[in-house]
């Protein structure tokens, strides 16, 4: 699958490590209750989980982003985020299995996320998750697609950007893996839109379920 089995594993937070839709979409349909009304599917506010705060806010009130109405909502719907965060999130299993199995060994991993850190260490908190490096929206002055943060996580790490596998289920997660020169896993289990077919990324490796990408995995423990 890969030229060299990797040193060091980097995931994206949302809908690749941590399914945190149901903590998401419970702030999105509490701004649509704020506004009065009824709340979105679950299915319909998951596929848009990956696009961030702006999109949520834009589904949910079909506000125009540079709206001064949207950028209220968007403190609102952040807000009510925030006092939630890890309420139903949980590591996709059978991820969590072998991400134990592989911390416990001592093998490096990281994250890397466009998930702001405000949001991001108390989830990892709730759910006893201590990367190796975790690298977020506001911690550089560029984010995903740049390979910056990348790089910045695999040199935390003490290994070269060749040696990792990044792991993710948006396009400019695989943007990013392959200009850092990492390889590029994608995923399809994660929060993809109708519209997007993550085989047409231009990933190194891709894999339908999180079961797959769990066996691809397990064959790397020392």
């Amino acid at each position: 699958m890969t030229k060299q089995a990797p040193q060091a594993i980097l995931f994206d937070l949302d809908g690749t490590l941590v399914d945190t839709a149901p903590d998401l979409a419970n702030a999105t349909n509490v701004l649509r209750s704020h506004h009065g009304l009824a709340p979105l599917p679950f299915e319909v506010i998951r596929r848009e989980v990956s696009n961030g705060g702006n999109a949520l806010v834009t589904l949910a009130l079909g506000l125009d982003i540079d709206s001064s109405q949207h950028i209220q909502a968007r403190e609102f719907l952040l807000d009510a985020y925030e006092q939630a965060v890890a309420v139903h999130s949980r590591v996709f299993s059978p991820l969590d299995v072998w991400l134990n199995d592989w911390h416990r060994n001592g093998q490096p991993w990281g994250i890397v996320t466009n998930k702001p850190r405000r949001y991001t260490l108390p989830l990892l908190e709730k759910l006893n998750l201590q990367p190796g490096a975790l690298l977020c929206a506001d911690d550089l002055s560029v984010k995903k697609p740049a390979p910056e943060p990348l790089w910045e996580a695999a040199k935390r790490l003490n290994v070269k950007p060749e040696q990792c596998w990044y792991v993710g289920d948006h396009v400019r997660d695989i943007e990013a893996a392959v200009a850092a020169g990492m390889t590029a896993v994608a995923v399809g289990y994660g929060y993809i839109s109708k519209e997007d077919n993550y085989k047409d990324w231009p990933a190194d490796i891709w894999f339908e379920e999180c079961e797959a990408l769990v066996d691809a995995l397990s064959e790397f423990k020392r």
